[in-house]
């Protein structure tokens, strides 16, 4: 089925799948698909935020949406919700959104394997999970579409956020090599990197006390952009088969002067971060 080569938007009458989708971004993904004339299943570790979200879309839309539990660092979980969401539709889904994430902050040598494996569990591996249950029905009916939420820190690359950073790199690594592997399948990938957006990510996170109350001022109080605007700005991105949506004026100006001068730009994040700490103690 030629769906996306006959110039119909991904984003427009989705039957689509969003991870996290019981707050901050992942909830404003699945209230816009629904503006957009979609059908959402709601997935989200908390199942009583998802069925909020659930009962937002009822609401504003009259769309249909459904809620389901889903720890995506779970394989078992994901697959059931990827074979449960054709159910609740009577229809094969068209577009993915993995964007469940969590938190982490510290020095180094003072994270445990434990806060790797926490991380990596959801913010890389629920979004291999994502993919891996539905590229291969997505390619069995000839499209499909997949957002995957990274983050402008898979290329800043800030220190004391190293187990972060790597999980988020890695996303943007995945989803760059799915692009260019799924475009004869008919299948578009969009990866989403933002710096800040209001959301619960670093309340619900792990920080070193004295970054906590800072991140979160900074995510309520100093954001370029609401997480509506965000999932709005990056479902307009798929729809043109843009592959990368970096939503803020200072991601792109990270991402400009990484890819410039890579050496430069390290240098320059290492004499910074003395400067850092004395702001933040």
């Amino acid at each position: 089925m030629l769906f996306f080569k006959k110039k119909i938007k991904p984003s427009h009458q989705a039957y689509a799948v969003v991870t996290g989708a019981g707050s901050g971004i992942g909830r404003s993904f699945a209230l816009e698909i629904a503006k957009r004339g979609g059908q959402v299943v709601c997935a989200d570790i908390n199942l009583a935020a998802a069925e909020e979200t659930v009962q937002l879309i009822s609401q504003t839309t009259g769309q249909k949406a459904f809620a389901e539990s889903c720890d995506v660092g779970k394989k078992e979980d994901v697959e059931r919700v990827a074979n449960q969401a054709e159910n609740l539709f009577n229809h094969p889904v068209t577009l993915v959104i993995n964007n469940a994430g969590v938190g982490l902050g510290g020095k180094f040598d003072e994270m445990t394997l434990e806060d790797w494996q926490w991380c990596m569990h959801v913010n890389l591996w629920g979004v291999i999970h994502g993919c891996h249950f539905f590229v291969p029905k997505f390619k069995q009916q000839g499209y499909g579409a997949i957002i995957n939420v990274a983050s402008a820190a898979g290329f800043t690359a800030a220190p004391e956020m190293t187990a972060y950073n790597v999980t988020k790199s890695s996303v943007l690594a995945l989803s760059e090599t799915l692009s260019a592997e799924l475009h004869q399948d008919n299948i578009r990938v969009n990866v989403l990197c933002p710096t800040l957006v209001p959301t619960n990510i670093m309340k619900n996170g792990r920080l070193p006390s004295n970054y906590s109350g800072l991140a979160d001022d900074l995510l309520q109080n100093h954001a370029f952009v609401t997480s509506d605007q965000v999932a709005q700005k990056t479902l307009n991105n798929l729809d043109k088969g843009i592959l990368y949506t970096i939503p803020q004026p200072d991601a792109k100006l990270f991402w400009l002067m990484k890819r410039a001068s890579p050496t430069l730009y390290t240098k320059m994040l290492g004499v910074g971060y003395p400067w850092f700490k004395r702001f933040v103690k």
